[in-house]
């Protein structure tokens, strides 16, 4: 019995010390889809205006938050049209928020805008207000167009940029031909 007693605080003593090693398991911060109301894929939304379509948004991967109010999206597709639906540009960026209280839309991240004139601005961070129908940015962009390019930081423009207006450290080139004399 004594031999049987031996040998059971013996197993223990070495379990003791083989378990004596802990280490913290690895953890991972928590994501925003740990805190998303719902996770949805292949999105898409029409925003209109007092009944008039302004946009129609598309997302790969849309995360719901703050009870339905705010939406956190992934590869963002936004289609601008004007007033009779005719087509008036597309907006990308891999990562936008939409804001369904003050109706705004913010992409981060390679912001592309293609106009249907062949005009094209880039830009880290655009706005778009749906109820101005207006998009903007307070940081910088490049307009471009064949060989003209204007620069700037921060602009304000409506989504087909017939009304624009650079903000801050305005410029721009284009080639120029000069006649021979």
């Amino acid at each position: 019995m004594r031999q049987l007693v031996l040998c059971v605080a013996a197993a223990a003593a070495i379990a003791t010390l083989a378990c004596g090693k802990s280490t913290t398991p690895v953890t991972a911060k928590p994501g925003i889809a740990d805190s998303a109301d719902q996770v949805l894929f292949h999105t898409r939304t029409v925003l209109t205006n007092s009944g008039i379509q302004r946009a129609e948004l598309f997302a790969d991967t849309t995360y719901v938050l703050d009870n339905q109010t705010r939406f956190d999206l992934r590869r963002v597709k936004l289609n601008f049209t004007k007033d009779n639906g005719a087509p008036n540009g597309t907006m990308t960026a891999d990562h936008g928020v939409y804001n369904v209280n003050s109706r705004l839309l913010e992409g981060w991240g390679h912001v592309v805008i293609n106009l249907v004139d062949g005009r094209t601005l880039r830009s880290p961070h655009v706005i778009y207000n749906q109820p101005l129908n207006q998009i903007s940015s307070d940081t910088t962009y490049t307009l471009s167009n064949g060989d003209r390019t204007a620069t700037g930081v921060g602009f304000n423009a409506d989504p087909g940029f017939t009304h624009y207006q650079c903000l801050r450290q305005c410029g721009g080139s284009a080639n120029v031909t000069i006649p021979n004399r």
